[in-house]
Formats: C-alpha cells, sequence, structure tokens
C-alpha cells in the first residue's frame, strides 16, 4: 500500500514539473522580440522599389517560403515541425512594426528563426526582401 502511495506521489510530482515546464516553454516563446534601438529607427533605403516584387519575392520564395509559407500566412511546409508558432506577416501585428525591426527579426534572428546574413549578404536584397514583406497584407 505504501508502494502504490508513493507511486502516485511521484506521479504527481511529474506531471506538475511537466506542466511547468509547457507553461515556462510557452512563455519564453510568447515573450516580445527585443530590438535592438539601431534597428528599430532605420529606414528602408528600398522603400517603393519596383524590383521589391521581382528580387524580393524571389528570396522570399527561396529563403522565406519553406517555413512561412508562399503568402507569407504561416503555413509553409516545414512550420509544422517547429516549436514556435508563425505569425501571419500580413497581419496588422507584423505590418505594424518598423522596417527595421522587420530587417533585424529577419536576418538577425533568434532561436528557431535562423540568421541570414551569410545566405543574403547583400544589403540591398535585404531591403527588397522586406519591401516585399510589406506587399503580403
Amino acid at each position: 500500500m505504501k508502494t502504490l502511495k508513493n507511486q502516485h506521489f511521484l506521479v504527481a510530482i511529474l506531471l506538475i514539473s511537466f506542466a511547468f515546464f509547457l507553461v515556462q516553454t510557452h512563455e519564453c516563446q510568447a515573450q516580445d522580440w527585443a530590438v535592438p534601438a539601431k534597428y528599430k529607427s532605420m529606414n528602408n533605403p528600398e522603400k517603393d522599389s519596383k524590383e521589391a516584387v521581382s528580387v524580393g519575392k524571389s528570396l522570399w520564395k527561396l529563403h522565406c517560403a519553406s517555413c512561412h509559407g508562399n503568402e507569407g500566412l504561416g503555413d509553409g511546409k516545414k512550420s509544422t515541425e517547429l516549436d514556435t508558432p508563425m505569425r501571419e506577416i500580413g497581419s496588422k501585428e507584423v505590418q505594424a512594426q518598423t522596417d527595421g525591426e522587420l530587417y533585424y527579426k529577419s536576418f538577425i534572428g533568434r532561436d528557431e528563426m535562423p540568421n541570414f546574413e551569410k545566405k543574403i549578404p547583400s544589403e540591398k536584397d535585404r531591403w527588397l526582401l522586406v519591401e516585399y514583406m510589406r506587399t503580403l497584407k
């Protein structure tokens, strides 16, 4: 009888620990993504560029669509493999960010969002991609 009580106690402790872990993980993912002030104030030199539709779109398909989806809906084929919930790029929340914030999050990355500084070394291309993201409203 004592062994059964000990097992129940142990199971209860394990379940409580697991629940605590899940809550902490969710809270960490839900936290705001701190963007340094330097980036927040950056302006896109390629704003309203006609190249954004062609160059930005091709970069999107090559580097972003596999997770974020072709239309930025967060439904890319790799999105189901990630722990981080995908946000729609066209959502008010994402579109309300400054160009610099989008730049930082897209190219510096964090956690499951990889760093793309080496994959997209051209500063102009990076900004064209940010400008293309603005068309996904």
